[in-house]
This record gives C-alpha cells, sequence and structure tokens, in this order.
C-alpha cells in the first residue's frame, strides 16, 4: 500500500505553534505522523511566501518545519495558476482568495491525495 500524500497549507505550519488554538495538539500529532512515514508530505511555493509574511521570527520557525520533517516544496507553475484562475472563475473560491485557490490547485496537478488545512472560510469548506 502507497503512502499517502498529503499537502500541508500555510495554517498548518501556524497551527504548529499557536498553543492558544484547539487544533494545536492534532497539528503537532499529525507533524509526527508525518516524521514517522505514516505520510509523505508537501507544500509549495505558494504556502512559503505566506509563510514568509509573518513576523521574521516566527516565519524562520515555521519554514524551518519544512526541513526537520522533510517536507517536499512542489514548485509554482503556470498549470498550477491556470487552474486556480479557473476555480474563481467558477465561483469554488472567490476571487479575492487567490493563495487559496493556488494552494488547492498545486495539489490537484501534483496528484496528491489529501489537502491538510484549517482554513475553514474556503479550503475545507
Amino acid at each position: 500500500m502507497r503512502t499517502p500524500r498529503i499537502y500541508l497549507e500555510t495554517t498548518m505550519f501556524n497551527y504548529y505553534f499557536d498553543t492558544e488554538r484547539e487544533a494545536h495538539a492534532d497539528t503537532v500529532k499529525l507533524f509526527e505522523e508525518i516524521k514517522a512515514g505514516n505520510y509523505q508530505a508537501f507544500t509549495s511555493e505558494y504556502a512559503v511566501d505566506e509563510l514568509q509574511e509573518a513576523p521574521a521570527k516566527r516565519a524562520k520557525k515555521m519554514i524551518d518545519l519544512i526541513t526537520e520533517y522533510d517536507i517536499t516544496v512542489l514548485q509554482s507553475s503556470e498549470e498550477a495558476d491556470r487552474l486556480a484562475a479557473i476555480y474563481q472563475e467558477q465561483g469554488i473560491i472567490p476571487p479575492r482568495s487567490t493563495e487559496d485557490a493556488q494552494h488547492i490547485a498545486v495539489a490537484t496537478v501534483n496528484d496528491l491525495d489529501m489537502i491538510i488545512s484549517l482554513n475553514f472560510r474556503h479550503i475545507v469548506r
């Protein structure tokens, strides 16, 4: 059986360090499952760009998780950008939420099994 290939959206890196959030413990547990080899984890340049918008110290800690947990960073692509635009044009993702559409699109074009997110506004919905 193939190891599930999961996409970690930006919120997962935030919740790892946000001990006040209800989902913090489950987020840390997911990262430990990744380290144990139960999931093959991916994120993207889109997520890294968003992480870099955080205050410098916090951004570094979140980006360091990528190396610590051996998470593959998928490159942005014209194909993903086109698909994200279609998601927005079709009303699946609102026009103002380009980043959310890009996360879904990059996971789709890379044939990942799941998108893991705590973004309940657009991605999980």
